[in-house]
């Protein structure tokens, strides 16, 4: 489990005769045992001092890690020293259900859901079930290439694999637009960024954009296409599953998934991915899988201003994480911001680092870049053409 300890004396202690530690702590919390410093937690009111005081750097702060990777400060320690969650304060970012190695926090789960979705389509004789998948998908699976992954969504009962790259192309067309009449804007692609915006900078929420995420938009576009599809997003991402149960958007999604519970399902129903034959995706352009990494979404933006020979020129801050995304917002409040658009990403790499992947591992941004260029369609526009002539 978890220590309950916030500091403790490392090997490294000198019990040098100064004491600085001891005569420092404002409780009296520090003691010496056989010429070595010694932390009483009953005492200890988890200050610190002690610990920037020493001058062999030996005593060491621990934190449990859901508390430390929570960048929203929504996690503490309540009176029984068990972790509690201030609803008030979380993005749902999922960081401290990634973050915790006994899996003592877990996202609520929409599995089941899906599963009825896809047994009460009767084989899409009643209503077809698409799944929407996130362009992070490159960096996540290594069972198999994507094409194999495509085949097996298909092999669980979806009956077509679309592309949220493709929202992702018409969400750069709209954004850019609004960008180029406001003058300053921050993005609204990350529900966990505009959640953090909403709660600690509520001066600056006229400045997210109007626009609806990549996941709302193409299940928006799919349903418009066939009225009586049914939609599951699939991605890394735990903050969708707050997302699409919001009122504004309540209905466009359907569930939501994580590439985590898309293993397990597949696990469940004993399907091999790496021994099905590949299925061919190709819904989007090279810009709009690209909003899979940090920095995607600020240059797909950029390419549809210079696309559309917009006179405007675009200076965007990209946050890489909540903590960068409020040093912008500090600035940004302040007028001291010499930059005209925010791409907020509260997850480190962009979505390639969401708490539901299916690998604890590295993601690599590579993956990512290697999937874009594997784009039929090079530029938005033709992606956007395509798909104008597919609906018709």
């Amino acid at each position: 489990e978890c220590s309950e300890n916030r500091y403790s004396v490392t090997d490294a202690c000198r019990g040098c005769i100064a004491h600085r530690c001891q005569a420092i702590c404002p409780v009296g919390a520090i003691t010496f045992e056989n010429h070595k410093a010694k932390i009483n937690s009953e005492k200890c009111i988890k200050c610190g001092i002690c610990m920037k005081e020493c001058p062999y750097n030996a005593i060491a702060e621990s934190q449990p890690p859901c508390i430390r990777g929570c960048k929203a400060k929504a996690i503490s320690l309540d009176e029984d020293k068990k972790v509690k969650i201030d609803n008030e304060k979380c993005i749902n970012c999922g960081a401290c259900v990634y973050e915790c190695p006994f899996g003592a926090i877990v996202d609520k789960s929409y599995l089941l859901g899906a599963i009825k979705l896809l047994n009460e389509s009767d084989n899409g004789k009643k209503y077809k079930v698409y799944a929407a998948i996130a362009p992070s998908i490159a960096s996540q699976f290594n069972c198999g290439k994507i094409g194999q992954i495509v085949s097996g969504i298909k092999k669980l009962g979806f009956q077509s694999v679309i592309e949220v790259a493709l929202g992702a192309d018409i969400l750069a067309y709209k954004e850019a637009k609004e960008l180029a009449e406001k003058g300053f804007l921050l993005s609204s692609c990350c529900p966990s960024f505009v959640k953090y915006v909403e709660i600690n900078f509520p001066d600056m929420v006229k400045h997210i954009s109007h626009n609806v995420s990549p996941m709302i938009e193409i299940a928006k576009l799919i349903k418009k296409t066939d009225k009586t599809a049914k939609v599951i997003f699939i991605g890394p991402c735990i903050a969708k599953k707050k997302e699409f149960k919001k009122k504004e958007v309540l209905g466009i999604v359907d569930c939501v998934l994580t590439f985590e519970e898309l293993q397990a399902f597949f696990d469940g129903m004993g399907i091999k991915v790496k021994d099905l034959p590949e299925t061919a995706l190709n819904n989007a352009s090279f810009y709009g899988r690209s909003f899979a990494k940090n920095g995607g979404v600020a240059s797909a933006i950029a390419h549809v201003l210079k696309e559309k020979g917009v006179d405007f020129e675009m200076q965007p801050e990209i946050c890489d994480g909540i903590e960068q995304c409020k040093i912008a917002l500090l600035k940004a409040s302040k007028g001291k911001l010499e930059k005209n658009f925010i791409e907020g990403m509260a997850c480190e790499g962009g979505c390639i680092g969401g708490p539901g992947c299916s690998t604890h591992g590295l993601r690599r941004r590579a993956d990512v870049d290697n999937f874009a260029k594997q784009a039929l369609e090079s530029t938005m526009k033709e992606s956007l053409k395509t798909l104008i002539c597919s609906a018709k």
